[in-house]
């Protein structure tokens, strides 16, 4: 277990941009929706219906995607809601072992359940009767980028693939960030995890590991404060109901390195002709993902780069997030 202490809250937290991860709208209507997929795992989202929808007509939806760690009540409710505004049925989903959905050791890592869970929330609204499952898109914010990538590429009634702030959570794991893991680094992470499952399996205590600090020092390092302001204050700072704030982007380490085997990018190019639009910010640490991905993939594909963006500016800065790119490239692919 991480240790217990006492999660601090900044009293001055980075609000420029338009910083609004909690926004609702009066011109959208919200239900909480629940159901399972197919490993009969019960996966809790939130249903955005415009207040203007014709429900006698099917509609063009969208699948939207928390950060890896977070709940979709951090970043996935916001874009959820924007762009409910603008025309779209959404669903924000929390992945299997997070937030209100199932799964046990909570906080695992399991990139085929989390990929499945998209499909399964296309299964969702594709027996909506005000949807029209000819016309389903997905979006994944962070992490849930790269699982929405996965999941497309076996899931062709995913019409239209958008990505934002994306990390590739395989290459992230396997060599980190530019490549600055060794090969004897990831050994070594990879033997603690294998020893943590004697624990374990022995009735020993779970073990966490990465995620956000709880704490800021003079050392901690620029990327960590980054999430730090989103996570760790009330810019961003949520807890689901029953569970520790201190467990709150942490997965297990036993689990964490199922991201090892995970290439999300490789055969990118089969999700051809549907298109795909990599949206990054031009000063985010995980730009390299995007672009890469951009290399990879096959036409139809866009790249979008934020001016004075960086990663975590795209969970929630309104001012800077690109609502028009988004709106523009679900319209037309989504017709």
């Amino acid at each position: 277990m991480l240790p217990v202490v006492e999660v601090p809250l900044l009293k001055a937290q980075d609000m420029s941009s338009g910083a609004n991860n909690f926004y609702t709208s009066d011109k959208v209507t919200v239900q909480k929706v629940a159901f399972r997929n197919q490993y009969q795992m019960m996966v809790t989202g939130n249903l955005f219906i415009p207040g203007n929808l014709d429900r006698s007509m099917r509609n063009a939806a969208i699948v939207v995607g928390h950060p890896m760690g977070a709940v979709k009540e951090q970043s996935a409710n916001l874009y959820a809601t924007r762009l409910a505004e603008r025309g779209f049925v959404t669903l924000s989903l929390d992945l299997s072992f997070w937030g209100e959905s199932e799964g046990q050791p909570r906080n695992v890592v399991s990139p085929d359940i989390y990929a499945e869970d998209f499909s399964a929330a296309v299964d969702f609204l594709g027996t909506q009767p005000f949807v029209d499952r000819g016309r389903i898109g997905v979006l994944g914010i962070c992490g849930s980028a790269s699982f929405v990538i996965s999941a497309a590429k076996i899931d062709p009634r995913m019409k239209a693939v958008a990505t934002v702030s994306m990390y590739d959570m395989g290459s992230a794991a396997r060599n980190a960030l530019r490549g600055s893991q060794t090969v004897e680094q990831r050994r070594q992470i990879i033997a603690e995890a294998a020893e943590q499952r004697y624990v374990e399996f022995a009735g020993g205590e779970t073990r966490y590991t990465s995620g956000t600090v709880h704490a800021l020092t003079a050392d901690t390092h620029p990327i960590q404060r980054e999430f730090y302001d989103f996570y760790r204050t009330p810019r961003g700072e949520y807890t689901p109901a029953g569970q520790s704030p201190l467990l709150t982007t942490h997965p297990t380490l036993t689990s964490n390195v199922k991201f090892m085997n995970f290439y999300p990018f490789n055969d990118i190019e089969t999700i051809s002709p549907r298109p795909m639009l990599f949206i990054t910010g031009d000063d985010a640490h995980s730009r390299e993902f995007s672009e890469d991905a951009y290399r990879r993939a096959a036409e139809p594909r866009e790249l979008f780069i934020v001016p004075g963006a960086g990663h975590v500016d795209l969970y929630d800065r309104v001012d800077l997030i690109p609502w028009d790119t988004l709106t523009s490239f679900f319209t037309r692919h989504l017709r």
